[in-house]
């Protein structure tokens, strides 16, 4: 299941928007209002939960300096990756678009595509609290 946030523009530069990005930190700042957990396991780790969903740990895997990181699911049951695509426009100025790439059976990736799609576009659209 491949699923892409709209890109969204953010007036700060690639660098801000990469640095903000590889501090897992502030992934809070990115949540839906229906977060019901957060935490920080380590530099590389977080744990999230929204409300009525399961909780889920995700994990830095790759970072390609002021252009990409990927997060992936700490969890072998259910494997997926979230990239954030960061080009930079001007000095001052980025795009940025989340690319969810995940391996689910026909009956899971039905029940998951909508509230996938939804979060991934409302940590896009959040960007600018960065």
């Amino acid at each position: 299941m491949n699923l892409e946030s709209p890109k969204t523009n953010v007036k700060k530069s690639a660098e801000y928007i990469f640095n903000a990005l590889s501090d897992i930190k502030n992934f809070e700042k990115l949540m839906p209002e229906n977060m019901a957990k957060f935490e920080v396991i380590d530099e590389n780790c977080f744990e999230f939960g929204l409300k009525g969903m399961p909780e889920i740990k995700l994990v830095k895997k790759a970072s390609t300096p002021n252009s990409e990181i990927i997060l992936g699911a700490a969890s072998s049951k259910l494997p997926f990756t979230l990239t954030a695509k960061i080009d930079a426009i001007s000095e001052n100025e980025t795009d940025i678009q989340l690319f969810f790439e995940g391996e689910f059976n026909a009956m899971m990736a039905m029940m998951v595509k909508g509230p996938i799609t939804k979060f991934i576009e409302t940590l896009s659209s959040n960007m600018d609290k960065l």
